[in-house]
C-alpha cells in the first residue's frame, strides 16, 4: 500500500488546489495545549547535517519579539541612498507637500522606510489579512471598515442592503462589500481572497479578506503571505467560538498559518459582543465572556509561537454595529475596556521592516489578462521602475514594466516605481499570461533568484494521524508557490531544548517531532534560505486538507552542481 494514497488525486497547478477528500481521523482533543517554547520550530538546528485577560494594547511600545528572526533579519536596519532621498524630500518640500519636523524625522533614520507617496500625501503603508473561522465576522468587519473609512458611499451601502434584505440576510449588507461574487453572497461564505483598499489620517492600508472555509485554506494562505499584520476575528458568541478554536475549527489553523507566512503582530479582534447569548441587561457587553476567551486563546497563541506579552493584542468589537472599528467602543456599553479602536491600533502601529536594499523579489500571487498580462502580489524586497527589464523564474523570460499600479481610496493609481511592502498591479511585456505560475517570481537579471527542487529543512509536526516515512508525499506552500513534494530522506530528529540531533537518519517521525528532512519538489520553485530571507524561507505542508507540518528552509541543495564538478 502506497504511504499516501491521496497523492495521485493532487493537481498543485491549481491556484484553487485543495488537497484530497480522504481525510483520516485527527487525533484526539486535549483540554489544553502543552506549553512548549515559543518559535522553537523556527531555530535552526545547532549541528551540521551532511546528508487572565491580556491588557489594554498599548501600540506606541510594540516591540519585534521574535529572537530568531531578529537575528537573521538584521538587513531591515537599512540606510536608504542619502543623496537620493535628500533630493526627494527637498522637491517634495518645495512643493509644499513635506513639512520641517517630517523631513528632519526622515533624515534622521527615525524610521527604517522609504516614504511612500500618494498624490500629495506621505503616507506608509500597510497590509492588513483577516483570518478566522468560517462566519466569525470577517468579511463584515472588513465591509464595514470600507464603508467607515469613505470607500464605499451612502448609495451602494443602501443597494447592498435592500439586496440583502430581499434575500433575508439583512446581517450580510457590509460582508457583501467585499464578497463580490453572486456565490460568495448566496452562501454567505467567502470563497476567494478579497482585497480593498482605504487611507486614514495616518496610514495608507491594503486590506486581505481571507475565506474562512477549511475547502479555501490555500487562498488564505496566499493572501495571509502577502500581509503585514494579521486580525484574528474570534466569535464570542456561544456555540460558534467553541466550533472554531475545537480540533478541526479554523481559528486554530488561521493563528499557525499566519505565524508561519511571516505576520508578527496579531490583533484579536473578539467580535459579536453585542449578540444577545453574550449580552448582559441592557445591551452591556459580557466582560465575563471576553476574558473567557481571552483565557483560552492566550496559551494557545504563545504556544503557535507568538509572544503573547509584545505582539498580540486582544480588543472587543461589534463587526455588524461598528462599535470599536474606528471609533471607541461606547463606555455605556462596555464600560470595562478603556483601549483603542482597531483603526486607531493601527495607525498606531510601528512601521513594518522592508527591505530596500535586498536583491529584488516579487513573488506572483495573481496573474490575468486585461489589454496585455497582468500581475499582483506583494512586493518582498527592492524596488520596480516603470520601463525596466526584468527576468521570470524558474522559466528565465525577460519581461518589461509597462505600468505599475497600486489600490488606494480613489481607485488604482499608477506609480512610476513601486517600493518594497507595497501590493501592487504590473502590467508586462514580453510574456503570456498561459505561461506564468502562481508562484513564479520576478527578479534582475543580474541577482537572479536560483530555482531548486532540493532543499534540507527543518520541519515541525503539527497534525498527523500515523507515522511519516522517508518517501511520503504532501503539498508544499511558499511564499504565494504551491508545489508537490516528497520527503526524500529523514535526516535527524531534534531535541526541542537543545536543538541538537538526539536521533540520526530515523526510520520515521510523528506528530510532535522536530525533524531535518531534506526535501524534493516535484518541479523547480523559486525559493531562500530562511536566515538569507525568511519571507521566501517558511513553508506550510498540507495533505488531505489539513496543515500537517510547517518550516524553514536551512539549506538548497543542486544535485547538478555536483555532476558538472564530477565531469571537470
Amino acid at each position: 500500500m502506497p504511504l499516501n494514497p491521496g497523492a495521485g488525486s493532487f493537481n498543485p497547478n491549481a491556484y484553487e488546489f485543495v488537497p484530497g477528500q480522504f481525510s483520516a481521523p485527527a487525533p484526539a482533543a486535549t483540554d489544553k495545549p502543552a506549553e512548549e517554547a515559543s518559535e522553537s520550530w523556527e531555530e535552526e538546528a545547532n549541528v551540521e547535517v551532511k546528508t487572565s485577560a491580556p491588557k489594554a494594547p498599548e501600540p506606541t511600545k510594540v516591540e519585534k519579539a521574535d529572537p530568531v528572526e531578529d537575528a537573521t533579519q538584521s538587513t531591515s536596519e537599512i540606510k536608504i541612498n542619502d543623496e537620493e532621498l535628500k533630493a526627494e524630500l527637498a522637491k517634495m518640500k518645495a512643493e509644499g507637500l513635506l513639512e520641517e519636523d517630517e523631513e528632519e524625522e526622515i533624515i534622521e533614520g527615525k524610521t527604517q522606510e522609504r516614504p511612500h507617496v500618494q498624490g500629495k500625501t506621505l503616507k506608509r503603508h500597510l497590509n492588513i489579512v483577516f483570518v478566522g473561522h468560517v462566519d466569525a465576522g470577517k468579511s463584515t468587519i472588513s465591509g464595514h471598515i470600507m464603508y467607515l473609512s469613505g470607500q464605499v458611499d451612502e448609495r451602494t451601502m443602501e443597494k447592498y442592503e435592500r439586496e440583502a434584505k430581499a434575500k433575508h440576510r439583512e446581517s450580510w449588507k457590509f460582508a457583501w462589500c467585499m464578497d463580490t461574487t453572486d456565490e460568495e453572497r448566496a452562501k454567505g461564505k467567502t470563497q476567494e481572497c478579497g482585497r480593498g483598499a482605504f487611507e486614514t489620517e495616518a496610514k495608507n492600508y491594503t486590506i486581505l479578506d481571507a475565506p474562512g472555509h477549511k475547502n479555501f485554506v490555500p487562498h488564505m494562505i496566499g493572501g495571509a503571505a502577502q500581509a503585514d499584520v494579521a486580525v484574528l476575528v474570534i466569535s464570542v458568541r456561544k456555540g460558534e467560538f467553541e466550533a472554531g478554536f475545537d480540533r478541526g475549527g479554523q481559528s486554530r489553523e488561521h493563528a499557525v498559518l499566519a505565524k508561519t507566512a511571516g505576520v508578527k503582530t496579531l490583533i484579536v479582534a473578539i467580535n459579536k459582543m453585542d449578540d444577545p447569548s453574550v449580552c448582559l441587561e441592557g445591551g452591556i457587553w459580557d466582560e465575563a465572556r471576553y476574558k473567557e476567551v481571552c483565557d483560552i486563546l492566550e496559551p494557545f497563541l504563545k504556544q503557535t509561537g507568538f509572544n503573547t506579552k509584545t505582539d498580540v493584542f486582544f480588543m472587543p468589537v461589534s463587526g455588524f454595529t461598528g462599535a470599536n472599528l474606528k471609533d471607541r467602543v461606547d463606555t455605556k456599553i462596555c464600560p470595562w475596556y478603556n483601549g483603542p479602536s482597531l483603526l486607531e491600533f493601527l495607525d498606531q502601529l510601528q512601521p513594518a521592516q522592508r527591505f530596500f536594499d535586498l536583491p529584488l523579489r516579487f513573488p506572483i500571487a495573481d496573474k490575468y489578462k486585461e489589454m496585455g498580462t497582468c500581475v499582483m502580489g506583494k512586493l518582498e524586497a527592492g524596488t520596480i521602475r516603470k520601463g525596466e527589464n526584468l527576468v521570470v523564474l524558474p522559466n528565465k523570460t525577460t519581461v518589461s514594466v509597462e505600468e505599475i499600479f497600486v489600490d488606494h481610496k480613489d481607485g488604482s493609481i499608477e506609480l512610476s516605481e513601486a517600493l518594497p511592502g507595497d501590493n501592487i498591479k504590473m502590467k508586462l511585456k514580453g510574456v503570456e499570461e498561459e505561461s506564468l505560475r502562481l508562484g513564479f517570481v520576478i527578479c534582475r537579471p543580474e541577482n537572479m533568484c536560483r530555482p531548486c527542487r532540493w532543499f534540507d529543512a527543518t520541519v515541525q509536526i503539527l497534525d498527523y494521524p500515523t507515522i511519516i516515512c522517508a518517501g511520503y508525499s504532501c503539498v508544499l506552500h511558499i511564499h504565494s508557490a504551491i508545489e508537490e513534494c516528497t520527503f526524500y530522506k529523514l535526516l535527524g530528529i531534534l531535541d526541542k531544548k537543545t536543538r541538537q540531533i538526539k536521533q540520526k537518519e530515523p526510520k520515521f517521525c510523528k506528530q510532535g517531532d522536530s525533524v531535518l528532512v531534506r526535501v524534493k519538489m516535484h518541479r523547480s520553485v523559486c525559493v531562500e534560505r530562511y536566515k538569507d530571507f525568511s519571507q521566501m524561507g517558511r513553508f506550510m505542508l498540507r495533505d488531505q486538507g489539513n496543515t500537517i507540518g510547517v518550516g524553514i528552509i536551512n539549506d538548497l541543495k543542486f544535485p547538478e552542481d555536483k555532476k558538472k564538478e564530477a565531469q571537470s
